[in-house]
C-alpha cells in the first residue's frame, strides 16, 4: 500500500485576502475552503475566555452557595437585602441609615469588634436589616453567621454527652471564629445560669478577639442588660457598639390596604406612632 493511499489529501491552494489580517494561503479541505488562520485563532481565544469565564462564574456560584450555608439564614429571611427594607417612619430610616453605614464601613468594625444591638417590639425590621448586613459583608468577602440563643446553647450543650463529636471548646470557637455573628431571639429562652455563661464565653471571646456581634432582642436595654449580664452587656458596647432601638409600629399588624394607600400618599407628617424619638441611634 503507498503511504498516504486512502487519506485525504489537499486538492488544491490559493491565495485569498483577510481584511482585517492580509493575505494568507487558503486550502480546499473535504469541499470547504479554510479560513483565515489568525481569525480562527483570534475565535479559538475567544472561545476559551467564554469558558474560562462561565467557569470562574460557577465557581462564583458555588463558594456564595457554601458561604449560605455557613451562614444558616433562615429560609424566611433568606431573601433580605439593605436594599428591600422599606422605612415607614423616621425612626426605621434612622435605623436603615445606621444599618447601612455599618455595613458599608464593616472593615472598620471587623478591626475594632463594634457591634450593633437591636432591641425593641416585634415586626419592626431587626431580623431584616441585621440579614441585609450579612449579605453585604459575604459580598465583599467577609463570612456571617446567624443563629438563635437558643441553637447556639444548644450546639454548645449537645457537647456534654458521651461521645460527642467535639469538644465544648470547639463548639464555642464555631460562634467565636465568623467575621460577623448574629444573634437572634436573646432573652426570649429562661436564661439558666448555665445559659447566661455559655453566652458571656460567647459574646467574651468574640470581644477578645475583635469580632463583631449584631444582638437581635425584643428586650428594653435593662431588660436586654438584665438578662445577658453587666460584664457582656459593656462588652457588646465597647469599642465603637451601638444600640438601635425599635420602638415603632409592628410591620406585621399592618394590612395590605394600609400599607399600599401610606405608599400612595406623600403625606406632610410622620405617622403618630414614629412620634418618639429614636435617641440611641442619633
Amino acid at each position: 500500500m503507498a503511504p498516504f493511499e486512502g487519506k485525504k489529501r489537499f486538492v488544491s491552494a490559493q491565495i485569498e485576502r483577510c481584511p482585517m489580517h492580509g493575505e494568507y494561503t487558503a486550502m480546499l479541505i473535504r469541499g470547504a475552503w479554510s479560513g483565515c488562520p489568525d481569525c480562527m485563532n483570534v475565535e479559538d481565544q475567544v472561545r476559551e475566555a467564554e469558558q474560562r469565564a462561565a467557569w470562574r462564574q460557577e465557581l462564583k456560584a458555588r463558594e456564595w452557595s457554601a458561604k449560605l450555608g455557613r451562614a444558616a439564614i433562615p429560609e424566611r429571611f433568606a431573601d433580605r437585602r439593605l436594599e428591600s427594607y422599606r422605612p415607614d417612619c423616621p425612626g426605621a430610616e434612622r435605623a436603615l441609615a445606621v444599618a447601612t453605614r455599618y455595613a458599608e464601613n464593616f472593615e472598620d468594625a471587623r478591626a475594632t469588634g463594634a457591634c450593633l444591638i437591636f432591641a425593641g417590639d416585634v415586626g419592626t425590621g431587626k431580623t431584616h436589616l441585621a440579614v441585609g448586613i450579612a449579605h453585604h459583608i459575604m459580598g465583599h468577602g467577609r463570612q456571617a453567621v446567624f443563629t438563635s440563643v437558643m441553637r447556639a446553647v444548644r450546639s454548645v450543650k449537645e457537647t456534654y454527652a458521651k461521645g460527642a463529636g467535639r469538644t465544648e471548646a470547639q463548639a464555642i470557637r464555631d460562634l467565636v471564629d465568623p467575621d460577623l455573628l448574629i444573634l437572634d431571639e436573646v432573652g426570649v429562652q429562661h436564661g439558666s445560669d448555665t445559659e447566661k455563661l455559655i453566652l458571656f464565653e460567647i459574646i467574651n471571646g468574640r470581644y477578645e478577639a475583635a469580632r463583631p456581634t449584631i444582638v437581635i432582642s425584643n428586650l428594653d436595654a435593662a431588660g436586654l442588660e438584665q438578662f445577658l449580664g453587666a460584664r457582656a452587656f459593656d462588652r457588646l458596647r465597647e469599642g465603637g457598639g451601638r444600640l438601635v432601638v425599635f420602638d415603632w409600629e409592628s410591620h406585621r399588624g399592618k394590612r395590605p390596604s394600609v400599607q399600599a394607600a401610606n405608599a400612595a400618599q406623600d403625606l406632610p407628617e410622620a405617622p403618630p406612632h414614629c412620634a418618639r424619638a429614636m435617641a440611641a441611634t442619633k
